[in-house]
């Protein structure tokens, strides 16, 4: 599902009272953070994450592959914090603003 700015920025709020809960470290994108990952987002829906200084990737390149494999999508990347959402299949915490329909 595509964010549009409007979501993105409702997101982005939410967002600001929660702490980073995973740290991408020297290692950089290991299978077992990965999948880490995926079961919070399962559980909390919007995460936020920081890359550690003794990593060497790019955080908008670690935001893009970890959405891509937890198939979420990245809400914000503000220096070296990333912001992660996915919403719940049911009983989700986030009520987007809807989309707007195009005539």
């Amino acid at each position: 599902m595509e964010l549009t700015s409007k979501q993105r920025a409702y997101l982005s709020g939410c967002a600001n009272t929660i702490e980073p809960i995973f740290s991408v470290g020297k290692a950089s994108l290991t299978p077992e953070l990965v999948m880490a990952l995926d079961e919070a987002i399962e559980k909390r829906e919007l995460i936020k994450v920081s890359v550690l200084k003794n990593c060497t990737d790019d955080p908008h390149e670690i935001a893009q592959m970890i959405a891509e494999r937890t198939h979420s999508d990245v809400v914000k990347v503000i220096g070296k914090k990333m912001i992660l959402f996915r919403q719940a299949k049911k009983n989700t915490k986030y009520e987007l603003p809807e989309k707007r329909k195009s005539h």
